[in-house]
């Protein structure tokens, strides 16, 4: 019977960064000693990447890729600890490798990823994270993915620091012509542009409609008006917060004059079908992660020591 569980297999993967199956093998060799797993592991080179696992990583690059034989797309967002490793090309084949794994194998999280065998490789992908690691030295994390199906588009800003994937629905001959991709890489860069939350006004959950009925209703009122013109006041104010968090409802970035909706209806008109967005999602390299803090004088200091 094993001396050791489940939980402590997971322990030693939090404590090592090493994958599962190497943690169990070890523990069975060590007969569910921790520390002498630990040692195991060490010896074996497996746990080098683990001293590394507690810096911070938030740089690397957005990455996005669509393949067209099944219509299918992916959006990935993996993390170094500097720019530096970023601009790296084996870093960038890696994250190329990684979206298409989603691509293929089609993972739930990046859990799930993590165990599925890499694109063209027998090495699992955190298998192949961890030799990268080693190699390039640096901590390393598969942050966040996001596959789609149907009509898609891209588009990469800054070299990686904002990625879109965003779905139309639309007809095959109308996907097809060159002015339906000039205006899908339009809608790609304005959300890249305007970061809107929602596509639609009906994407917008009640609740988060509610609070800001509340939040405007209170500005109203501290403005010293009557409730029957607050209550028109803020219907009037909720107005503008969908004009800058729904994507159709915004002014398009290349003509002011006209929302992304009326953008859309033009184009469709002229191309002589339908045109609907159907979602995006849109990362940001780094976006609600620690950011690292480097002294210059402090790490001179330190290399001359």
């Amino acid at each position: 019977m094993a001396a050791f569980t489940a939980k402590d297999v997971q322990a030693l993967r939090e404590r090592t960064g090493c994958g599962m199956m190497e943690c169990k093998k070890a523990l069975t060799e060590a007969n569910g000693d921790a520390e002498k797993a630990i040692e195991l592991l060490r010896e074996k080179g497996l746990a080098a990447a683990a001293k590394k696992a507690g810096r911070i990583a938030a740089e690397g690059l957005v990455y996005a890729l669509i393949n067209d034989e099944n219509n299918c797309g992916v959006i990935i967002e993996v993390n170094s600890e500097t720019d530096f490793v970023a601009k790296n090309a084996d870093f960038q084949k890696f994250v190329d490798t990684c979206a298409r794994t989603v691509i293929e194998k089609n993972p739930a999280d990046v859990t799930a990823l993590l165990a599925e065998k890499a694109s063209g490789s027998e090495q699992t992908v955190e298998e192949m994270l961890r030799e990268k690691i080693l190699t390039i030295g640096e901590n390393m994390k598969i942050r966040r993915f996001a596959r789609m199906e149907g009509t898609l588009v891209t588009y990469i800003h800054g070299g990686g620091r904002i990625g879109i994937l965003a779905k139309f629905e639309t007809s095959a001959d109308v996907a097809a012509k060159e002015e339906f991709q000039a205006y899908a890489k339009d809608i790609a860069m304005q959300i890249a542009a305007a970061n809107p939350t929602y596509t639609n006004k009906e994407d917008v959950p009640a609740d988060v409609i509610e609070k800001e009925k509340e939040i405007l209703t209170a500005q109203a009122i501290n403005e010293g008006k009557p409730a029957n013109i607050a209550e028109k006041m803020v219907m009037g104010r909720l107005g503008k917060f969908y004009k800058e968090n729904c994507l159709v409802e915004q002014p398009f970035i290349k003509d002011g004059d006209i929302s992304v909706a009326k953008y859309t209806a033009n184009t469709a008109k002229e191309l002589g079908g339908d045109i609907k967005i159907v979602g995006f999602v849109r990362y940001e390299k780094g976006e609600g992660l620690e950011k690292r803090e480097d002294n210059f004088a402090d790490e001179v200091a330190s290399m001359m020591k």
